[in-house]
């Protein structure tokens, strides 16, 4: 998986640079890997603004303006709560696109609602918002990684114009 992803990161990299678009990241469960996964690629500086690790619900909240109505009522793990994240990373850094990720990793922190291996993925591109749920436990590392691997595809599907599935 992380082959694959570093491969994405690499078409991201040529897509973005020619695009001229920039990137931020929000990332709770993924900790950080997809913006390190990012940055392992030559020239990524010329797109990657930056990314915020957002593990505490605090920072949700103040440095992404994540709505504490949202996470009360929604939870951490959920569609709206990555949405939120995403634009907020993208005000904060005023980039052109996100990525925002939040779920529960494991092993432990799952409920009959939300078991671990649940985590929500969010891409921005200006106004256009992909979003998509993944499900199925596969341990923690692995469950970052295949997140990691899943953001990258949905990232690259949404600046590239294309509607197939991630």
């Amino acid at each position: 998986m992380l082959l694959q992803s570093k491969f994405i990161s690499k078409q991201l990299n040529n897509t973005f640079r020619k695009e001229g678009l920039t990137l931020a990241t929000a990332e709770s469960c993924t900790a950080g890997s997809i913006a390190a996964v990012i940055t392992s690629v030559p020239g990524s500086s010329s797109y990657f603004k930056g990314g915020i690790v957002a593990y505490a619900d605090e920072v949700k909240i103040n440095l992404l303006g994540v709505n504490p109505e949202t996470l009360e009522t929604k939870g951490a793990v959920s569609e709206e709560t990555v949405i939120s994240m995403a634009k907020g990373a993208m005000k904060s850094m005023n980039s052109d696109c996100a990525i925002a990720t939040s779920g529960i990793a494991g092993p432990t922190g799952g409920s009959a609602e939300k078991p671990v291996g649940t985590i929500w993925i969010a891409a921005i591109k200006k106004d256009e918002i992909a979003t998509m749920k993944i499900e199925g436990d596969e341990g923690r590392e692995k469950n970052v990684m295949n997140a990691t691997l899943k953001a990258l595809k949905l990232l690259q599907k949404l600046v590239q114009n294309e509607e197939n599935e991630a």
